[in-house]
This record gives structure tokens, C-alpha cells and sequence, in this order.
């Protein structure tokens, strides 16, 4: 048990990493347009300074206010360190990935970003440590509103793409493209990657990862 609650850990805080990596290979190739929230932050930043990973932070902080007033409880450390920990890896892989001035250059790295995202959340996802503060939200929606994730979901992302459309943050198709397509492909990555973890460290019952 030892054992599965350390790789449990590892998996998360990597996962965290390459989602964090995969978002800022979006961002590079926003010529295309960023996911929802990334417009947001992006709108932000033009607006109001501070960097993109600085107001992904804020807004979770913010999101994380509203569910837990909601909620009347505090979300688990999870919850927090993937908020902390996501804005500061935007911004550090956006300081170290170069500019891609060519259309050639930004949608090879945009196309390689939205891989890497969704496998990102498939490896942060799969230990079960504490979901994100955007994730959180959706599921109290869906909760309180009776109605599917994927509409939830859909309502969330056009409302928050708008809203950073609107303070001039990159909207386009790559918007509509990881908006589609990440939930579909994490709907095979979530799945290899618990297999993964439960290869690596020696355990045979997935329901191991949703032990507290």
C-alpha cells in the first residue's frame, strides 16, 4: 500500500507537469487559437498584466472560493497544488519553449500541445488525488443542475472562451479543436494510464486508486 500511495503522488505531480507543458505548446501556437480558459488568462494578461500562468492561478483561487463556500468544506491538497502548480509550469515551459513564427511551426506545436494536454490530464487524473478547480466546478454544476457533464462542460468552456474573447484573448479554431478533442482522447489516456500505475507499482485492483 506504501508502495501505490508514493507512485500515486509521483504520477500526479508529473502529470501536472506535462499538462502544464502541453497548454503552453497551445499557447505557442496561438495563431490557432488557445482553450477556453487559456483565452481567458491570455485576455487577462493583455488587460491587465501579470503573467498567464500568474492569472491561471488567480482564477482557480477564485473558483476554488466559490466551491468551497458551496461545498462548506475545503478542497484536498490535490486540488491545491494542482492550481499552484499549473500556473507556475505555464510559465516556466512559456519562458523555455521558443517562439514559432512560421503558420508551419505553430500548428506542428499546437497539434503536438493538444496530445500532450490530454495525456497530461490522463496521468494527473488517473491516481486520484484531488481533481482541479475547473474540474470541481463542472462537477458541482452538473450536481446542482441535474444535468450531463458534457453539456455542463460545453456551457462552462463558451462562457469562459467569451469572457476572454472579449478582453482580446486568441479565439479560433484550435479553441473549438481542444474544446472537441481533449475529452475524447482523454477518454483513452485515462485508462493506460491507470494500467500504467497499477503495472508499476505491483498492484492488480484499480480500486486501489480510489482509496483515500
Amino acid at each position: 500500500m506504501r508502495k501505490i500511495f508514493v507512485w500515486r503522488w509521483i504520477f500526479f505531480l508529473v502529470g501536472v507537469m506535462i499538462l502544464s507543458l502541453g497548454i503552453t505548446m497551445t499557447i505557442k501556437g496561438q495563431r490557432l487559437g488557445v482553450g477556453p480558459w487559456d483565452v481567458l488568462h491570455i485576455g487577462l494578461t493583455k488587460n491587465f498584466g501579470l503573467t498567464i500562468g500568474m492569472w491561471s492561478i488567480i482564477t482557480g483561487l477564485v473558483i476554488i472560493g466559490v466551491t468551497s463556500a458551496v461545498l462548506k468544506q475545503w478542497p484536498k491538497i490535490g486540488t491545491w497544488l494542482n492550481m499552484t502548480l499549473l500556473g507556475l509550469f505555464i510559465d516556466l515551459f512559456n519562458w523555455l519553449l521558443p517562439e514559432f513564427d512560421t503558420m508551419t511551426g505553430q500548428v506542428i506545436i499546437f497539434t503536438l500541445g493538444v496530445v500532450v494536454m490530454s495525456y497530461g490530464v490522463g496521468i494527473y487524473v488517473a491516481p486520484n488525488v484531488g481533481a482541479g478547480p475547473r474540474d470541481s466546478l463542472m462537477l458541482i454544476l452538473v450536481d446542482k443542475l441535474g444535468i450531463s457533464v458534457k453539456k455542463v462542460r460545453t456551457m462552462i468552456e463558451v462562457i469562459v472562451a467569451v469572457a476572454g474573447w472579449l478582453l482580446g484573448g486568441p479565439v479560433g479554431i484550435g479553441t473549438v479543436i481542444i474544446a472537441l478533442l481533449i475529452g475524447q482522447i482523454v477518454h483513452y489516456s485515462l485508462p493506460q494510464c491507470r494500467k500504467l500505475l497499477l503495472k508499476i507499482a505491483g498492484e492488480e485492483d484499480e480500486e486501489v486508486l480510489f482509496i483515500k
